[in-house]
């Protein structure tokens, strides 16, 4: 489902260069769920980016279900996310002046689709079906996090990418949202790369990859 090759991203402060990804190479297959690991600032969130179509790497490709991502017009590649490509960021983007519904609508709105069926349905499979017509500011972190959530799954999307989907909540909270996620994937065949600090969250994917220094290993399974 994903074949990303010999992936470079650098960024540069100052006068300095700094490499963020070095060659990165990573096959993920149809339903597989991959968690990627290591410490603060090793390109985690970079690697993320670049595979979902957000950061165009200065060298190197991506292919996602035989459609190389990098190669397409500007218009074509959004149009290629917003079929196939769910994204659940750190800080969740929600829109504030939308209500929880109207945010979960966007991505399907944006497609042209009609999308309040769509929309309703995925705030109920994540337990928020009384809490649609409720501004982001009027839910808790964690009520954002799923209506977060439900925003990228609507569209049913092929990929599926989370950014420490887990990292601004509660253990229990957190277990909950793993096992949701994790749900979604199984129940769809969706391939699922998700961020996270937390090494023994790691452990209920299917594979554990860590990031560092610009390099990636495979480090369990």
């Amino acid at each position: 489902m994903i074949e990303a090759r010999n992936l470079h991203r650098s960024y540069s402060i100052g006068k300095k260069s700094i490499e963020v990804l070095h060659g990165i190479d990573l096959s993920l297959k149809k339903g597989e769920c991959a968690f990627l690991c290591g410490p603060s600032g090793a390109g985690k969130t970079t690697l993320l980016y670049t595979l979902a179509g957000l950061e165009r790497p200065q060298q190197g490709s991506v292919v996602i279900d035989n459609t190389d991502l990098y190669s397409l017009k500007a218009r074509q590649q959004a149009a290629f996310r917003n079929a196939n490509i769910g994204y659940i960021f750190q800080n969740y983007l929600l829109l504030p002046e939308l209500t929880a519904l109207e945010n979960v609508m966007v991505p399907g709105a944006i497609g042209g689709a009609n999308t309040k069926e769509q929309a309703e349905a995925a705030l109920e499979r994540v337990g928020l079906s009384k809490r649609g017509e409720h501004l982001p500011a009027e839910l808790s972190g964690g009520e954002q996090q799923r209506v977060a959530i439900a925003r990228a799954v609507a569209n049913r999307p092929a990929v599926l990418f989370a950014d420490e989907p887990t990292g601004n909540l509660d253990s229990r909270n957190s277990g909950e949202i793993m096992d949701l996620l994790l749900g979604l994937a199984r129940e769809g065949g969706t391939t699922l790369a998700v961020v996270t600090h937390d090494p023994e969250l790691a452990k209920v994917g299917d594979r554990q990859l860590l990031i560092r220094d610009g390099a990636i290993e495979e480090i369990g399974s």
